[in-house]
């Protein structure tokens, strides 16, 4: 049950030596319950909020925000363009404790209207980007996390591998994410300092300005992607000028892949919100996460849902495997078993002089008869060893000679034609999986 406000000003009295209440009302600010809180006036016209945990899981957020609270020095603070909330007291109650800290003016907004328009979402990406130039001294100096980029690959693939084990993650999710791990490059970034639990609940506006950043229980050195996840979900309109004003503000300092990590991130907060569901043991949770989780399968097919991987390059269908294979000289080489559908082995050059419409050169046809002129020859006798081409006999061996070549280039280019149909064949079978 929620404890009274008055209760909790007179808790505020014993949490700060001297202090006078002028007046006190119930403040939640997107707690979603998880502590009881007020909003504290003083008669010297200070605002303080005092809030003390309703769960064990509450409680162990409040102390890691505390110890964060003290690692955020004045020196730090005076780098960063908004505020911080500052610990004025603390109290024990009831087996935990209430913490008092300064009230942080400012209203939360949503994601979608952090990014609704230019002006709020410039103020967004700049106060995400003074976050992470911080130096990160102070970060070992508090004994804080400090976790290295293949830690943070590692990290990812853990908590890919557990979403997997639930049997609810959908195999094309699992196969996209999978392919975001393999990929090297995109984990290549310098660790900054990170809030490492921010989303939009975090950030409080007046107007179109950021005045704060409230919840640092995560703070810790890590990938500055974890903290725009919910920049790169979001649906508004100006979000990319957010994006763009924070690498600006970075000044070379932000890697080229961090979007897609950011993407990656803002995924698998789908999977959290999964295993959440499975080790709470509630169904509602379970079937509200595979309803989200199936919600983005469907932009991944129909591509509303940006690539993770820069590497990743656009599918072929099976009619455009076909049309190359069709368009592929036959005349080559013949390749191994297998590698029929190796990029490398076409000439994407000459796919361009047909799309521009130009004729390529009949092609020589080393199959074909050469015509011979043999009016010189006459009724000139064999050297010895020489086989007569003239004669009845030698006229009939040659011409089933030529007959047996002729079939024998047949027969090479049935095989050629069989070996791209299996190709395509096994195109279709590897686009059917990967639709499964």
């Amino acid at each position: 049950m929620a404890r009274p406000p008055l209760t909790l000003a007179a808790l505020a009295t014993a949490a700060v030596p001297g202090l006078e209440v002028r007046a006190v009302r119930a403040h939640t600010r997107k707690s979603h319950g998880a502590f009881d809180a007020v909003l504290v006036r003083t008669t010297d016209d200070r605002m303080l909020v005092l809030r003390v945990p309703r769960s064990q899981a509450a409680e162990s957020e409040q102390s890691a925000d505390l110890v964060a609270l003290r690692a955020l020095t004045p020196g730090i603070r005076s780098r960063l363009p908004f505020a911080i909330p500052e610990l004025v007291g603390q109290a024990p109650i009831d087996g935990t404790r209430a913490v008092v800290t300064t009230f942080v003016p400012g209203a939360p907004r949503t994601a979608d209207e952090l990014t609704e328009y230019d002006g709020i979402a410039t103020s967004v990406g700049l106060a995400l980007a003074a976050v992470h130039a911080l130096p990160t001294g102070f970060i070992a100096d508090a004994g804080l996390p400090r976790q290295s980029a293949d830690e943070s690959h590692d990290a990812v693939v853990e908590l890919i591998d557990r979403a997997a084990d639930t049997g609810h993650l959908p195999a094309a999710l699992l196969r996209r994410w999978e392919e975001a791990t393999d990929d090297a490059a995109l984990w290549r970034f310098r660790p900054t300092v990170v809030n490492g639990a921010l989303t939009a609940d975090s950030v409080l506006v007046d107007g179109d300005t950021v005045t704060g950043l409230i919840g640092w229980s995560a703070l810790a050195q890590g990938d500055p992607a974890r903290d725009l996840h919910w920049l790169l979900t979001s649906r508004g309109a100006a979000a990319e000028r957010a994006l763009d004003a924070y690498f600006s503000a970075r000044d070379g300092g932000a890697d080229g892949h961090l979007p897609q990590r950011a993407l990656l991130y803002g995924e698998l907060e789908l999977a959290r919100w999964l295993l959440h569901g499975v080790e709470a043991r509630d169904e509602a949770i379970i079937a509200d996460a595979v309803g989200l989780l199936d919600g983005l399968v469907e932009s991944v097919h129909d591509r509303s849902s940006e690539p993770l991987s820069p590497e990743t390059g656009p599918i072929l269908t099976v009619g455009d495997v076909e049309r190359m294979l069709d368009e592929t000289p036959r005349e080559s080489a013949p390749r191994e078993g297998g590698a029929s559908l190796l990029t490398d082995s076409y000439d994407f050059s000459e796919l361009e002089r047909r799309e521009a419409g130009e004729r390529d050169a009949a092609p020589f046809d080393a199959t074909a008869p050469i015509p011979l002129d043999l009016s010189d020859w006459g009724d000139a006798a064999p050297v010895d060893g020489e086989v007569s081409i003239g004669g009845d006999g030698e006229g009939d061996a040659g011409g089933s000679a030529n007959d047996d070549a002729g079939d024998g280039a047949d027969q090479r280019r049935a095989a050629g034609e069989a070996s791209g149909a299996d190709a395509a064949t096994d195109a279709q079978a590897r686009r059917n999986a990967a639709s499964s």
